[in-house]
């Protein structure tokens, strides 16, 4: 699952907006634009969701999650290592 402030910190770190990572994703603007406006996770049907991560994972971002190996707890973004 991803947050609204994810999806905002992906796009910060990647220095695009919104307009681009619905064009990238293949998704609307509003649809892109309500999620960032939630509160917490992002609600979406399944497939607008995989859409957005696979793009961001694309473009060499990482989410991570409650549970995921990191320095602190919690959600966040950062870079992926390059292969």
């Amino acid at each position: 699952m991803i947050s609204a402030a994810q999806m905002r910190a992906a796009r910060a770190l990647l220095g695009i907006d919104q307009r681009t990572l619905a064009q990238v994703a293949g998704v609307s603007l509003p649809t892109i634009q309500r999620m960032e406006a939630s509160r917490g996770n992002v609600r979406g049907t399944v497939e607008t969701l995989t859409k957005i991560v696979e793009a961001l994972d694309a473009a060499g971002i990482e989410l991570i999650g409650n549970e995921q190996p990191s320095q602190a707890r919690g959600r966040g973004v950062r870079f992926k290592e390059p292969s």
